[in-house]
Formats: C-alpha cells, structure tokens, sequence
C-alpha cells in the first residue's frame, strides 16, 4: 500500500442508496487497520449516519451559526429587500410591514449595506453542529448535522471539513445528488470516487455527476456497486468515455445483510479489504501523477 502524502477523497453518486456511505465506512475501517491516519467526514449533514457504524461520544461539539438581521419595523424605506438576491426580506410597502425570513437569509449582509438609517442589527442563529468523534489512535469521525428546518446544509458542510484541517488520508462521505451541497463537498476534493449502480436510473445519475466533475475539472473513478444487478449500459458508457473502472462490488444478500445490521461489510467481509486498499492505491497513484 502507498503511504501517501495528505489527501482528500470525495465519496459521492447522483442519488441516495448507491453505497456511499456503505463504501466510506468499509475504506475507512480498511486504512484503520493498515494504522493510516485517517479522518472520515460525513458531509450528509442533513441525513448523517457514518456513526450508526460506529460507537463513541463525541470529544468536542462546534455550533455552526450564521448572523441574520434584525429589522427596527418604525424605520421603513425597504431599500434591504431590494438588496436581497435570496428575497429573505419580505415586505407589504402599503401596510409598512417588513419581516427577515430566517430560513432563507445567507448572512450575507448586503441589507447591512443598503440601509442608510441604522435601522439593521444582527442576531446569532444556529444551523446546526459538527461533532467530532475519536474512534483510535489515528482515525476519527466528524459529523456535520444541520438543524431540522435549515434551508441549506452548505455552511455546516463547510465548518466540518475546515475542522479537519490537513489531515493526513481524509474521506469525505458527500451528500447524494450534484446541488451545492455535492459541489461544496467535492470541490475539497483532490479525488473524486463515483458509486454507481449499473441500472438505467444509476447510469442516467451518474452522467450528470460525472458532467458536474468535468466543470470543476477534478479527477474521477467509479465503483460500481451491485454489479449482477441490472444491464451492461453503464460499463459500455465507462469504456466510451475512459472512465476508469475501480471496483466492483456484488449484488450479494449478505453484503445487505450485515449493511442492514448496522456492521461495517469491509470487517464482515475481509476478502474486501485487499479491493478496497487496490483502490486507495489507484488513488493515490492518480493524485501524485497530476
């Protein structure tokens, strides 16, 4: 196995249930046992579960806030809500009333700037958390979790991934799908690893992941997962587009059984784990060729 220099790999798909997260916490567990230093970010912060695979309490919590404003409603001129790009300020001119929307404000103080009277002060509101676990010596696990009722979980993303800081081998759990919360998580990344199912709708989720990466001009792979499942679309299209092929992993009532569990299917199964390391390798091979 390379013992390569600090890293960011992105596990990611264009939908949910592909296997991200069954495959970030089997790699994870994998390096683990090779006493890598490694850090596995759960970037789902709306649906986090890496930790359903693991037991621990977090050593330190970070709130994640955002400053909103606070509009004084007897100074009226309405000049904020035009300066609102995300139309967080709401306001009926006859009636004079004007009200802030915390859920769709993005802190970004432009009605800070607009107004000309003083009448805007800020409040502190928290999005979510980042709780960060210790699970050995070398390896641990930070979780950002969003607040129920948040708009976006991009700003949590964002604080869990800053907290690693350059860690030495960093996995990065990402959200499903390509919105901003996908491109925040792979936008880290200095690899990008594809879990696609080789079905019409895996194969429709993963062109448009792999066009999303091709704009933010990072270097990919794809794993496919429930290989057996489905047709051979998906691997004429890899083979038409150059697409590396890193792994495969089976369509196997036992893999589901153990995922079902709440177990780590690389520690059930260990015949994975020499794949999994293959796969670090190629990894690790493509980054330090660029």
């Amino acid at each position: 196995m390379i013992n390569c220099e600090p890293i960011k790999i992105a596990i990611a798909s264009g939908k949910g249930g592909t296997g991200k997260t069954m495959f970030s916490t089997s790699l994870f567990y994998t390096l683990q046992q090779k006493h890598q230093i490694v850090t596995l970010i759960d970037c789902d912060a709306e649906e986090p579960n890496d930790m359903v695979f693991f037991s621990g309490s977090p050593e330190k919590t970070i709130d994640v806030t955002q400053r909103v404003p606070v509009i004084d409603e007897s100074t009226y001129c309405g000049k904020c809500h035009d300066y609102c790009s995300y139309k967080a300020i709401f306001i009926i001119p006859p009636s004079k009333i004007i009200k802030v929307m915390e859920d769709l404000c993005h802190g970004c103080g432009a009605c800070l700037v607009a107004c000309k009277f003083d009448a805007i002060t800020e409040k502190e509101v928290s999005l979510g958390e980042v709780n960060c676990y210790p699970i050995s010596m070398n390896s641990r696990i930070v979780e950002s979790r969003m607040r129920v009722g948040v708009y976006s979980p991009v700003s949590v993303i964002k604080a869990a991934i800053n907290e690693v800081g350059s860690n030495h081998v960093i996995l990065m759990d990402s959200p499903p799908g390509t919105s901003c919360p996908f491109i925040q998580t792979v936008a880290r990344a200095d690899y990008v690893i594809l879990i696609a199912e080789p079905t019409p709708f895996g194969l429709s989720d993963l062109i448009q992941s792999v066009e999303t990466l091709k704009t933010l001009n990072k270097p990919f792979g794809v794993v496919i997962n429930r290989a057996g499942l489905g047709d051979e679309e998906i691997y004429k299209y890899l083979k038409n587009n150059r697409i590396p092929l890193l792994m495969e992993i089976p369509f196997d009532r036992k893999i589901a059984s153990i995922y079902s569990k709440g177990q780590i299917v690389a520690k059930e199964k260990p015949e994975l784990q020499e794949k999994l390391l293959a796969v670090f390798d190629l990894v690790c091979n493509c980054i330090v060729s660029k």
